[in-house]
């Protein structure tokens, strides 16, 4: 179970990633077309707007390490939802 704080903040990050998209996109435009003034600009919005700095994480827990995008839990959650047969589709293997 993650830090109900880091869970928030990466809330925070989501919402100020939504609010300055449109933004960005446009700045990053004018940017690659050369405009400086716009490079500036770029640089004074809020570090935490960039998508780059959110974070994957589990929906059920919050972990954010061993995540897996095909189901969007964390490793342990889903080694315990296919060992009690709740994952659809996968089952554990036995040789």
């Amino acid at each position: 179970m993650a830090k109900k704080s880091m869970i928030a903040r990466d809330v925070k990050r989501a919402e100020l990633c939504d609010k300055y998209a449109e933004k960005r996109a446009e700045l990053k435009k004018r940017v690659k077309d050369g405009d400086m003034e716009a490079m500036f600009e770029l640089n004074k919005l809020p570090k935490n707007s960039s998508p780059v700095r959110k974070r994957n994480r589990c929906q059920l827990d919050g972990r954010p390490r061993g995540f897996m995008r095909e189901f969007g839990i964390s490793r342990v959650k889903f080694r315990q939802l296919a060992g009690a047969g709740i994952i659809p589709g996968v089952k554990k293997s036995s040789w």
